[in-house]
C-alpha cells in the first residue's frame, strides 16, 4: 500500500532510540533518566507502520519494561488524518530486551497481541518547514485506555508530540477511584532526544 507522506514522516520520527538525559539532569526529583526504544516490526504492513516500544532506567538497562505495540495508520477523519492504535503483548517477558536485541521480534506475530480498543490516539500535524512536521497525538473523546496486567486493571492516559529530533511522552498511569496520575508524566511530558534512528523501510 502507498502510505501518505505524513504517515511515513510519523513513522520515521517515532522509530529510533531516545533518552531524556538533559531533562533528568535538570530535574532529577521528577524525571528518571530513561532510555526508550521504538523499533519497526513487520506487522500489519498492508495498511500500517508498526513499532515495538520498550523503555528502561539507564542504570538498569538489562531490566526493560512497559513493552507495547504502536500501529500507525491513516485516520478516518479529515481533521485527524492519522491514528495510533495500541496493542498489548500477551507474553511481554518473551520479548523483554527486544529494544536492544531486535532479533527477538522475528517471532512476533499478530496472534501474540491483544488489541486495546480504548487505547487509540488521533494524530494531527503542524508543518514546520517544507518537509518537516510536528505531530500531536491525543486520545479520542469519551475513550478510556485500560487493560489487565498481573490481575489488576490498569488505566493509562496516553499522548505524545514528535518532531524529527524530539519525542515528548505525556503517558500517565491513572488511579481509577480519584482520576489522579500516579506515575509517568505527572509534572509535564518526558522530553526525549533521538540518539539513533531506525529505518522503517
Amino acid at each position: 500500500m502507498n502510505f501518505s507522506p505524513q504517515l511515513i514522516a510519523l513513522g520515521e520520527y517515532l522509530a529510533g532510540e531516545f533518552d531524556n538525559r538533559e531533562q533528568a539532569i535538570a530535574d532529577p526529583a521528577w524525571y528518571v533518566h530513561l532510555r526508550l526504544w521504538q523499533r519497526p516490526v513487520d506487522l500489519f504492513t498492508e495498511d500500517s507502520i508498526t513499532l515495538f516500544a520498550e523503555q528502561a532506567n539507564v542504570i538498569n538497562l538489562d531490566q526493560p519494561y512497559r513493552q507495547r505495540i504502536m500501529r500507525l495508520c491513516q485516520g478516518r477523519d479529515f481533521d485527524a488524518p492519522l491514528e495510533v492504535q495500541y496493542y498489548m503483548l500477551q507474553d511481554p517477558g518473551a520479548f523483554k530486551g527486544a529494544g536492544c536485541n531486535p532479533a527477538l521480534l522475528n517471532i512476533l506475530t499478530p496472534d501474540k497481541l491483544d488489541l486495546l480498543p480504548g487505547c487509540i490516539l488521533t494524530v494531527t500535524q503542524e508543518k514546520l518547514a517544507s518537509d518537516r512536521y510536528k505531530f500531536i497525538a491525543t486520545p479520542l473523546p469519551e475513550t478510556r485506555c485500560s487493560f489487565t496486567y498481573l490481575g489488576n486493571v490498569v488505566y493509562v492516559s496516553l499522548g505524545f508530540e514528535a518532531t524529527a529530533t524530539e519525542f515528548q511522552s505525556h503517558d500517565k498511569g491513572i488511579e481509577p477511584a480519584t482520576g489522579k496520575a500516579t506515575w509517568g508524566a505527572i509534572m509535564g511530558p518526558y522530553r526525549y532526544t533521538k540518539r539513533n534512528h531506525y529505518s522503517i523501510g
